[in-house]
């Protein structure tokens, strides 16, 4: 035989299509031709290969040797095609014996001395294979995280000598067995923030139906606090949200089993590009709103992030998604995370604080907050102003509510939400609001004058409808009254005119 057949696997955002690895050796002086759109790591595929099997006592065979790498228009990144590429050389030279070749699929990267190397998205590659029905061969260090996929069979091999002997029935692979997973996550205690019972209160309504929150106040008043506690509060994840969280993480090579089913906190500084964010790159890579996929992005100092940076969240904020669209390609992630923000009054920081001074002109703190845009502010759907806490507060002993009480609540809310429309209050589309966030007559009234007299958009009534809808369920009220309203309102004038 001088034509081998093999099937591997590339990733295009989230997605990790099928690629077949045709190898065929011909007579002529001896080249290795590697074609079908290969990067530049592909192409560095020649040299390890050629190494790897000489070293595993081999013979590279001394021919014409071309490997096609299908389809051609599909862009192929990373050594992930080192292993198949390897093994089709060895089938094609008659060296290996593998009948049946149809029922593998093969990633990894190899060392010049034959051991395999894990791959990044060893996770989503298994997750998009499931439904073939092959076995996937993987370096031993990407097993793990690829055999939470169910009914995936994953062979773990240590290098190109454990594959060879398995695929001709000398010493088989054992699958992987899933290893028992970690134990419940230990999160931040809410109970550790002193005072702040307002700001503990929008926490646990922006948990409850999954709406973003922004924080002002002066440094120090537990702001940040706040935010790393969200995830303690949030409902535990169901297995499909931590696979999915998961395989967004596998891509960008950060997964590590120890977290799964951890509500990630990704937190990036102010001075990170909308690329870094969003996603990007010539090779699109998932950014840290992907990377906060089912988990909390925290922006810290929000408005000192650049305005074109802040501007590329309105998109994924509505739809929970990500299109990272580059000259040659073209990439979706998924992006469905939770926003927290935080930010100071004004430029110095203290505005409206009890013992400090503010310097700041009213022209500086117009500018300051005009770094934020109305749009933006629009799709965020409590803004609330976090005081600095009272000096017998801080000296007092840390005695508030903890997390798990108020989870405990959250958990019964969404539950709630789950059964009446099937997702969380935040992500109802207009149709749904009609069907399921109507107020009352008290409450209908009073949101018709919040509209007059604070101008609300379009948008911003449907957040209150959906704000007020959330709180209702933390009351176990069947219908939304003007109480449950008079508080989303509330939410929506914590900065002002903002």
């Amino acid at each position: 035989m001088t034509l081998a057949v093999l099937r591997s696997r590339a990733l295009a955002g989230i997605e990790a299509l099928e690629v077949t690895v045709e190898v065929h050796l011909a007579a002529g002086l001896p080249s290795f031709t590697l074609v079908g759109l290969a990067d530049a790591e592909v192409r560095e595929a020649r040299d390890r290969v050629r190494a790897a099997i000489t070293n595993s006592q081999y013979e590279f065979p001394s021919r014409r040797i071309t490997v096609n790498l299908a389809p051609a228009d599909l862009p192929k990144e990373s050594g992930r095609f080192d292993l198949a590429i390897a093994l089709g050389i060895l089938i094609a030279s008659g060296q290996l014996k593998a009948p049946d070749i149809e029922n593998y699929e093969f990633a990894g990267e190899l060392a010049l001395g034959g051991d395999l190397r894990p791959v990044r998205g060893a996770l989503a590659m298994c997750l998009c294979a499931a439904h073939s029905r092959r076995r996937f061969v993987l370096p031993t260090a990407s097993a793990p995280e690829a055999a939470l996929v169910r009914d995936a069979v994953i062979l773990p091999a240590k290098n190109l000598l454990d594959v060879c002997a398995h695929l001709c029935g000398d010493r088989p692979i054992e699958p992987y067995r899933e290893a028992p997973l970690a134990a419940a996550p230990a999160y931040p205690d809410l109970a550790e923030v002193k005072g702040q019972a307002q700001a503990k209160r929008a926490l646990e309504v922006a948990a409850a139906g999954g709406h973003s929150l922004l924080m002002s106040g002066p440094p120090g008043t537990g702001k940040s606090m706040l935010a790393y506690r969200l995830p303690g509060i949030l409902p535990e994840m169901t297995f499909d949200e931590a696979l999915a969280s998961a395989a967004v993480q596998s891509l960008a090579g950060t997964f590590d089993t120890a977290n799964w089913s951890v509500r990630t906190v990704r937190s990036p500084h102010h001075s990170a590009s909308a690329a870094a964010l969003v996603g990007g790159g010539s090779v699109p890579r998932p950014g840290e709103i992907s990377l906060a996929h089912h988990g909390v992005l925290f922006l810290d100092e929000l408005p000192e992030f650049g305005r074109r940076v802040l501007e590329s969240l309105r998109e994924p904020l509505e739809t929970g998604r990500i299109m990272v669209s580059r000259a040659a390609r073209r990439a979706e992630f998924p992006a469905r995370f939770q926003l927290v923000a935080a930010m100071n009054p004004c430029p110095c920081g203290w505005l409206g604080h009890a013992s400090a001074r503010c310097r700041c002109t009213p022209d500086q703190i117009v500018r300051y907050r005009a770094k934020l845009s109305g749009p933006l502010l629009d799709r965020i759907d409590l803004m609330i102003e976090v005081p600095a806490v009272v000096e017998a507060e801080l000296a007092a002993r840390a005695n508030g509510e903890g997390s798990h009480a108020v989870r405990a609540r959250v958990a019964a809310a969404r539950a709630c939400q789950m059964e009446r429309q099937g997702k969380a209050n935040a992500f109802l589309a207009p149709g749904e609001i009609d069907a399921h966030c109507l107020p009352d007559d008290d409450g209908a009234r009073l949101l018709k004058r919040a509209m007059a007299q604070f101008s609300l958009s379009a948008r911003a009534y449907h957040r209150i409808l959906k704000v007020a809808r959330t709180v209702a369920d933390l009351a176990g009220a069947p219908q939304v009254g003007g109480a449950h309203v008079a508080e989303a309102i509330h939410y929506r004038r914590g900065l002002g005119e903002y």
